[in-house]
């Protein structure tokens, strides 16, 4: 239950939105409803075009079927390649004459089209307060101009709120002045209420009394899957029985994987469910598996550690980013390195040492550190 605030905003949220998919529009509108109950009046500025096709992996941008978020104002405004749009939405957003405006940055390469909003706003509305909500400043893939770009978009802002320590620490980079809040990234509670464990695997025709670890999420390099199967490979892991469910869609070529897959002899213990997870079956992914595993070699935070939390399951990431913030060791899952090794020592040990309740348990307790109510109030 979120505490009405009686000093009433109006905020408008600039973002990615209905019909675009993804974590982060998943994240901008449970963000609005939050901030809507707790008494605001806010409102979703969109993009008409996030990617040109080159920069998109994946198969669509967009969401299949009718999935708009029930009591919630989106406005599809933007095109991130488009200047003339940058000035229609700045132009529409100055109208309203909001309080703040919260703008997402997640990739250098909406800089000039996020950078260029904010200033125009600013140019108009003087009153209104800019502040950047800032996933990564400094991407997990860089390209040319990535620096250029993040220092366009940090000037135009008044102040930031990030949700890791490494995030904080990579912004302090590009603005040393500005005022920052620290808030972790809240628990997901959008993909329903959690169904019982053999209800999920029932759904997903799995094994009732298999033993089941997830990877879940758009797959690149950096996420580190391959780890993830070389740990699999380990015989401390498969004397466990354990098998993986890797779901998600591939954002690079899958080949390199099935490849890996084939010489580890890993084909009877990898479920492959290789294709975008709409919202309606998350919970059944997350439900069905005893471990949520996050091997990556480079992280900021991550949407998936909430999702496990509000589903109440214990997780496995590596020591990079905010991740070891986010996750405590012994208490909500293992925090691991970043090797093949150190990985499969913790998958055994879950198992061999029959961990799932006492982590469970813990998970359940630092859920409560990561509320809607504590994110909306910074």
């Amino acid at each position: 239950m979120i505490i009405k605030n009686h000093n009433k905003s109006k905020i408008i949220i600039i973002g990615p939105a209905y019909p675009l998919r993804g974590g982060i529009a998943n994240f901008n509108e449970a963000m609005c409803r939050a901030l809507m109950e707790a008494g605001h009046e806010v409102e979703i500025v969109s993009f008409t075009l996030q990617y040109p096709g080159f920069l998109f992996p994946g198969k669509t941008q967009k969401a299949e079927g009718d999935q708009h978020p029930h009591g919630i104002k989106v406005t599809s405004l933007i095109s991130s390649v488009n200047p003339l749009s940058w000035f229609k939405a700045a132009s529409y957003i100055s109208k309203q004459h909001p309080d703040k405006v919260i703008i997402r940055y997640w990739l250098p390469f909406m800089g000039p089209c996020l950078g260029t909003i904010a200033r125009l706003i600013k140019r108009k509305s003087k009153k209104t307060e800019i502040i950047g909500l800032c996933d990564n400043v400094i991407p997990h893939e860089s390209r040319s101009g990535d620096f250029a770009f993040t220092k366009y978009f940090t000037g135009g802002c008044d102040s930031f709120v990030v949700m890791s320590q490494s995030v904080l620490e990579d912004l302090r980079k590009f603005d040393q002045v500005k005022p920052v809040k620290l808030k972790p990234h809240p628990v997901y509670d959008i993909f329903g209420e959690p169904v019982s464990k053999f209800e999920a695997r029932k759904t997903l025709q799995l094994e009732q009394d298999a033993r089941y670890v997830l990877f879940f999420g758009f797959i690149r390099k950096y996420k580190g899957l391959d780890l993830l199967l070389r740990a699999f490979a380990d015989e401390s892991v498969k004397s466990t029985g354990a098998r993986l469910i890797v779901a998600g869609e591939f954002y690079e070529d899958k080949k390199p994987y099935l490849d890996l897959i084939d010489s580890l002899g890993l084909k009877d213990a990898v479920l492959l469910h290789d294709h975008y997870i709409p919202k309606e079956a998350v919970r059944h992914y997350f439900c069905a598996a005893d471990l949520v595993a996050q091997p990556y070699r480079d992280a900021t935070q991550s949407g998936v550690t909430q999702i496990a939390y509000h589903f109440s399951k214990p997780m496995l990431v590596t020591n990079v980013g905010g991740l070891p913030e986010i996750v405590p060791h012994g208490e909500a899952g293992f925090v691991t390195d970043t090797t093949p090794e150190s990985i499969a020592s913790a998958i055994a040990a879950f198992y061999e040492k029959n961990l799932e309740e006492s982590l469970t348990a813990g998970v359940k307790r630092k859920a409560k550190d990561f509320s809607w109510e504590k994110f909306v109030r910074e």
